[in-house]
């Protein structure tokens, strides 16, 4: 065979290896695109795509143009105005290697018409498969217009391995999104197929992520943080607002959307007390830090980040997040109890049987009626006063309360007596009670009270007791107070280098929680003792799992492995479990009061230690929808 001599590839070859690089789909040509136009000071954005992008991609902007002379430099590789001394550790702006639009050009038919304020016209040019033609003067307004059609046409044997359009035109819409949220101030309308996605008017931040992670503004927690010189701002939805993937997670950095590794983490280390394992938060975190301290030029995609202390960002972030979702159910953040159900007059519909009482969805169709989902019959009805006097409850049930609160006031049941008074909770004659004052149980599993709003509360008693054992729980290992179960026999765990020397490195951190181990020779740890709650569990398999999180996330704390802190939750979980007040029991008024009392004291009561709803609430617009009232 003859030996192979090096020689220099052509530029033609050149510009389609880049172009790979850069754009490896049509979501990533128009994330390129829209944020050019970002850092060309657009407040105006109107974005086209069709076939998901792959037969078109049109983006327009209002932003400062492009003067004729500057067209041929801007389809040039390596040709950028957002880097004018040459510094790449203070980047100020999404854009700066120079490889967008010749990239996109060396692959696709690209059309580019700019014009800036002052010109008398504007001026486009055209590059297809890499050939460049114009500039030539034409019609269009001041800003930019990027046409892009027949995207990998010059390079098919990428275009083949492209999903369907709908799959493209997804990830085309999380582009969007991103962008969205990352520009607030600019008005962005997108449609794709001849369909609006959406059309949104510059907007503050709260509003603009309301409207894009699709939930209520009230239902928003605010992120506002610092450390140093690091700041973390945003809005983060309750355990209750929840998705199946991580779709509804948007991270920014310094005003660059990112899907970083490091934050990711740091979210779901956050976030793992309060949900369900296999759900996902929803979320936008906004991490501004100086510019020295992070580097943006890892990946032509700019998507991915380097910190320069990435431990350091990531407890910082972890905490700030956890104290957010550290709410009590007294700060409020519970779960809109959405029943599904909107009653009808018989008369609208005239259809419904006599004497019973059915529901319709928003079709209009006849849905079960409300019997039939667990209503009615579920809730105990209250008697007349004379009968209330002679009733009999059973044992360990105090007699609920004759009194219904309506806006702060009571209205007192009694025999020939209508007089409102004020309620208990008004006036400062107690402390405010946000989850009520409890009137009963319903099938002695869910407390009835009523908040001083007027509002119903339903609380599961099960979940909400199992929440604030785990709490107790969580603060006795979080001190330390973890007791260590002394192997018969020391354990030998056979690892590959890296990986022992980084359990080695966290021997103490460890031993703080009963995990004592130490080196036995190259690339075998000696495993002395478990964390009693632990005892009986796979110790080869956990320290595997927990080194191999290590060696991927050096600076991971190992108490932060899911490995490690996952089984410690799951082992706090089943023993608050255990250890909890259990569905169907009985309880007496003050037992029922103590438990609300301490839902509004302590943190993450919102939810379970699975990530269940511990209490709901039925306002008043739910209400008359339920009867009918409203629709």
């Amino acid at each position: 065979m003859m030996r192979p001599v090096i020689r220099r590839l052509s530029s033609h070859v050149v510009d389609l290896i880049a172009a790979g690089e850069v754009v490896e789909r049509p979501a990533a040509a128009l994330k390129e695109l829209v944020e050019n136009a970002l850092d060309a000071g657009a407040t105006r954005l109107e974005v086209t795509l069709r076939g998901g992008g792959c037969e078109l991609i049109d983006v327009r902007d209002n932003g400062r143009g492009m003067e004729a002379e500057e067209l041929p430099l801007a389809v040039e590789r390596h040709c950028t105005s957002k880097l004018p001394d040459d510094d790449l550790t203070a980047i100020k702006t999404l854009g700066f290697r120079g490889e967008a639009l010749p990239s996109i050009g060396a692959s696709a038919r690209l059309f580019l018409t700019s014009r800036t304020e002052t010109a008398e016209t504007a001026w486009e040019l055209s590059v297809q498969g890499g050939v460049v033609s114009g500039p030539v003067p034409s019609a269009g307004s001041v800003g930019t217009r990027v046409v892009v059609r027949d995207l990998f046409f010059a390079t098919p044997a990428r275009r083949k391995f492209l999903k369907t359009a709908r799959v493209e035109g997804n990830h085309a819409e999380a582009v969007m999104r991103r962008v969205a949220l990352s520009a607030p101030d600019c008005a962005i309308s997108f449609v794709m197929d001849g369909r609006e996605i959406f059309n949104l008017p510059p907007q503050d931040v709260r509003a603009r992520v309301a409207s894009i992670l699709d939930v209520p503004e009230d239902g928003l927690l605010t992120v506002d943080e610092q450390r140093g010189p690091m700041r973390l701002g945003g809005y983060i939805c309750g355990p209750g607002e929840t998705r199946r993937t991580g779709s509804g997670q948007f991270m920014l950095v310094n005003n660059r959307p990112v899907m970083d590794p490091i934050l990711r983490t740091a979210i779901r280390v956050a976030y793992r007390p309060v949900i369900e394992k296999g759900r996902f938060p929803v979320l936008l975190l906004h991490l501004r830090l100086p510019l020295d301290r992070v580097d943006v030029n890892v990946h032509p995609a700019k998507t991915e980040l380097r910190f320069a202390d990435e431990a350091e960002v990531r407890a910082f972030v972890i905490g700030a997040v956890g104290r957010a979702l550290a709410r009590s159910a007294g700060d409020g953040g519970g779960i809109q109890a959405d029943l599904g159900i909107i009653g009808r007059r018989a008369a609208s519909i005239g259809q419904n049987v006599p004497g019973t009482s059915y529901s319709y969805d928003h079709t209009g169709a006849r849905a079960v009626p409300p019997a039939d989902l667990g209503l009615g019959t579920s809730v105990r009805r209250f008697a007349s006063s004379a009968v209330m006097k002679e009733r009999q409850f059973a044992p360990g049930l105090a007699e609920p309360q004759q009194g219904y609160v309506t806006s702060g006031r009571v209205a007192q049941v009694e025999d020939g007596g209508g007089e409102e008074v004020p309620h208990p909770s008004v006036g400062g004659r107690q402390p405010e009670q946000p989850l009520g004052v409890p009137i009963g149980q319903i099938h002695a599993t869910y407390i009835l009270s009523i908040a001083p709003d007027g509002d119903l509360i339903l609380t599961d008693q099960h979940a909400a007791h199992e929440r604030l054992t785990h709490e107790r729980l969580r603060a006795r290992f979080a001190e330390g107070a973890v007791q260590a179960q002394a192997l018969l026999m020391p354990e030998v765990v056979d690892l590959p280098h890296g990986a022992a020397e980084a359990l080695s490195r966290c021997a103490e951190e460890l031993a703080r929680f009963g995990l004592e181990i130490e080196s036995f020779g190259s690339g075998s740890v000696l495993v002395r003792s478990l964390p009693a709650p632990l005892s009986g569990s796979d110790v080869a398999g956990l320290l595997r799992d927990v080194a191999d999180e290590l060696v991927q996330m050096p600076d991971l704390p190992a108490r932060q492995t899911d490995s490690l802190d996952g089984r410690f939750e799951a082992i706090m979980a089943r023993m608050a479990c255990h250890g909890s007040i259990r569905a169907g029991r009985i309880l007496k008024q003050e037992e029922m009061d103590a438990l609300l009392r301490g839902m509004e004291q302590h943190p993450r009561a919102n939810t379970c230690p699975h990530g269940r709803p511990t209490w709901l609430k039925l306002d008043k617009d739910g209400l008359e929808k339920l009867f009918g009232r409203t629709r």
